[in-house]
């Protein structure tokens, strides 16, 4: 199925004209409107109205989120505020929030891009999708709301939260679609399951995302609902939901490249990458209020510019195999969160919530994966539950390289989270 058809099987020269025409106006655009830019490409020696083709890229310059968080709250804004008629921003856990301003042109590209989206994930005009992210200044739930309502689906706004009335809400209303983070969608599995209703349950579809989720995780949530769950990428910056996600054939997620120019560098050298992976940079071809120009996504992924069996054309982002700034270095090893749970999730006996604590002990970094027991009695069962502690640390090691603590916990005992969940607890600055 397709939204727009005619863009989203477009051939790869008449793309990348668009693409070019759109990047030559952007620029000017940008070196125009936004003082940032202007003193960037001055600084690089970038004349915006000498871009010939689509490598010229990469002599523009990078934009990061500090480049954002340096110029709260509006000084990247290319459109005065009176044209500006919706407001998102970032959570600022880690600092100030990044806040994105949109115009009515910008909100009507953003809600075709996620109908795109979620038609490819299977959505029609006869399901009615409950949207389980928090609704506020996160991009996510608006992002999805308005794209579902633009393909003509039921749309229950009920937001994060209240697990109970969840389950509830999604067995009396007949929800056939969910949109949640997969922690949440896993947690809520679970509350389905307690309460007697999951069979009654007529969920066919999941869309996931605002947290990554392996294959693994996926898996068990597919199980524990009995639906097909596709994932869609995006960020507040470059608009939220709906800069790409997958079709049926969840092959790599469709990037909406008349809109979002991706390419992928090194992020050590900031050169383009050459071996195939590296993390992607995306500049916002279509935006007119908050335009960003080689955004530093930090996440890691790899391009398939091969037409997919869905017959969309667009190119197919991997699922991020994690983030250059989420990546924990213990004793000089790098390790990504999705790495472990790639681990964990087919274990058996194991549950789905995990932490990650981090202390230096010594002069030793030490990593402890603290993971719950799908069944508590396992815990008087010492022979069985060091058997299988033993199985997860050998696994582990095995595909870290590295030797980590696994703690084996009583069901429920981890917390569990209603939007983004936070595995990573880090403690060795407190401990400096």
């Amino acid at each position: 199925m397709f939204f727009q058809k005619d863009i989203e099987t477009m051939d790869r020269p008449s793309l990348e004209r668009l693409q070019l025409e759109k990047l030559r106006r952007l620029a000017r655009y940008c070196y125009d409107r936004v003082p940032f830019y202007r003193q960037k490409m001055d600084d690089a020696g970038v004349d915006p109205d000498k871009i010939r083709t689509l490598s010229d890229l990469q002599y523009l310059p990078l934009t990061t989120k500090e480049d954002i968080r340096d110029h709260y709250p509006t000084g990247l804004f290319a459109q005065p505020m009176k044209n500006i008629v919706r407001i998102h921003a970032s959570s600022g856990t880690t600092g100030k929030p990044t806040v994105v301003g949109y115009t009515k042109n910008d909100l009507d590209m953003w809600s075709d891009c996620v109908a795109r989206v979620v038609t490819a994930a299977g959505a029609t005009d006869e399901d009615v999708v409950q949207i389980s992210f928090g609704y506020g200044l996160f991009t996510g739930a608006l992002g999805l709301h308005y794209g579902l309502e633009k393909i003509g689906a039921t749309v229950i706004p009920i937001s994060s939260g209240n697990t109970e009335k969840q389950v509830m809400m999604m067995n009396d209303l007949g929800v056939t679609a969910l949109v949640s983070t997969p922690s949440y969608a896993l947690y809520m599995s679970e509350v389905a399951r307690e309460k007697g209703i999951l069979d009654q349950l007529k969920l066919r579809l999941g869309l996931l995302g605002s947290e990554g989720c392996t294959p693994e995780m996926r898996e068990q949530i597919e199980r524990g609902f009995n639906l097909f769950a596709t994932d869609n990428y995006g960020m507040s910056e470059l608009c939220g939901p709906g800069v790409s996600g997958e079709c049926t054939f969840r092959c790599g997620m469709h990037i909406n490249e008349d809109h979002f120019l991706p390419e992928l560098i090194n992020p050590d050298t900031l050169e383009p990458a050459t071996d195939g992976a590296g993390e992607l940079v995306v500049t916002t071809l279509s935006k007119e209020g908050f335009p960003l120009i080689r955004y530093r996504t930090k996440d890691l992924t790899t391009l398939n510019y091969e037409p997919c069996a869905c017959g969309r054309t667009f190119v197919r982002m991997a699922k991020p195999m994690g983030r250059s700034d989420d990546m924990l270095k213990i004793r000089g090893v790098n390790v990504f969160p999705s790495q472990i749970e790639s681990v964990l999730m087919p274990q058996p006996h194991i549950g789905g919530h995990y932490q990650l604590i981090v202390r230096r002990e010594g002069f030793m970094d030490t990593l402890e994966v603290r993971v719950e027991l799908t069944d508590g009695s396992l815990l008087d069962n010492y022979g069985q539950l060091e058997a299988l502690q033993h199985k997860v640390q050998s696994d582990l090691k095995s595909v870290l390289g590295i030797q980590a603590r696994v703690t084996l916990c009583e069901p429920k005992s981890i917390e569990r989270f209603q939007g983004k969940a936070k595995r990573i607890v880090d403690l060795r600055k407190e401990q400096q």
